[in-house]
């Protein structure tokens, strides 16, 4: 009974189902029909735009780049006081900038902020000036062009050393060449190295020919003894004492200065220590050396 209940359910409900479609396919039918041709319109045809480009990745950090980068700031921090203070130093010097304790940290790894030793050597030094937030470089004397620089070497008439200035700022030897070329200062070489003068117009003078004859007709001593005795009679001591000498010359007679002897030089053996191994090219080497390269 129960199975032939379930399957007149089931007839009854395909039955209904079968309605609904016919209802269904009717009502389109008739609304089809009804529409006219001329009231259709085609569908707009969607606009393309042009896919976006994805962005780009961003560049991947090696583990090997990262590996090095970390070597060296190890390798920076450890090292001595001095060696960090000379790369600040050089960073100040080639910018030319004022930077501050991170920008420093940024470009060489040297942490001043960490290091108080290194903080207070920079702040102490010479070449360095520090207006409490930034360092910069301080070169020896404060001129920055060419007309600055002749202004000074006017300043001191005795002489100013070229060392003294070649780090005021980057084309001051091309600048100090170019005073030299114009006549506004003198090149010459001094106690100390080369030294900078200035050129005075007022000492440019008009040399009456007969003074000049004079100064050429002096007859100078031509015997060390008599020019030794013309010193002494302008009470100036002479560096030399010819007779001592000659009187030693006639004792112990004439000695020449000792040579120093040379060392004999064994060239490279197989006991060489060869640190550029890398470039035999460079290396003058014996052909029975054990140490192959």
């Amino acid at each position: 009974m129960a199975l032939n209940d379930g399957l007149a359910r089931f007839r009854l409900q395909q039955e209904r189902n079968h309605a609904i479609l016919s209802t269904i396919a009717a009502t389109k039918t008739s609304s089809s029909s009804s529409t006219k041709p001329s009231q259709q319109r085609p569908a707009p045809t969607p606009t393309l735009r042009p896919a976006a480009k994805p962005a780009p990745p961003a560049p991947a950090v090696r583990f090997s780049d990262d590996t090095a980068r970390l070597q060296k700031i190890n390798e920076v921090r450890t090292s001595t006081v001095g060696s960090q203070l000379k790369k600040v130093i050089h960073l100040l010097e080639t910018t030319r900038e004022a930077l501050t304790a991170h920008q420093i940290n940024q470009q060489i790894y040297v942490d001043i902020d960490g290091n108080k030793d290194v903080a207070e050597s920079l702040r102490n030094n010479a070449k360095v000036r520090f207006d409490g937030r930034r360092y910069s470089y301080k070169p020896t004397h404060d001129v920055t062009a060419k007309g600055e620089l002749l202004t000074l070497i006017k300043s001191l008439p005795a002489g100013l050393l070229v060392s003294e200035v070649k780090d005021a700022y980057p084309d001051v030897q091309d600048d100090l060449q170019a005073l030299k070329s114009s006549g506004d200062v003198y090149l010459l070489l001094g106690e100390g190295g080369i030294i900078a003068y200035p050129n005075d117009p007022r000492s440019m003078m008009e040399v009456d020919a007969e003074l000049k004859k004079l100064f050429h007709d002096i007859k100078l001593p031509q015997d060390m003894l008599d020019i030794e005795k013309e010193l002494r009679k302008n009470r100036e001591k002479p560096a030399t004492d010819t007779m001592k000498r000659r009187a030693a010359e006639q004792v112990h007679g004439h000695q020449p200065k000792p040579k120093k002897a040379m060392k004999n030089s064994r060239g490279i053996t197989s006991r060489t220590k060869i640190t550029n191994a890398h470039l035999p090219w460079l290396l003058d080497l014996p052909v029975d050396s054990k140490d192959s390269i």
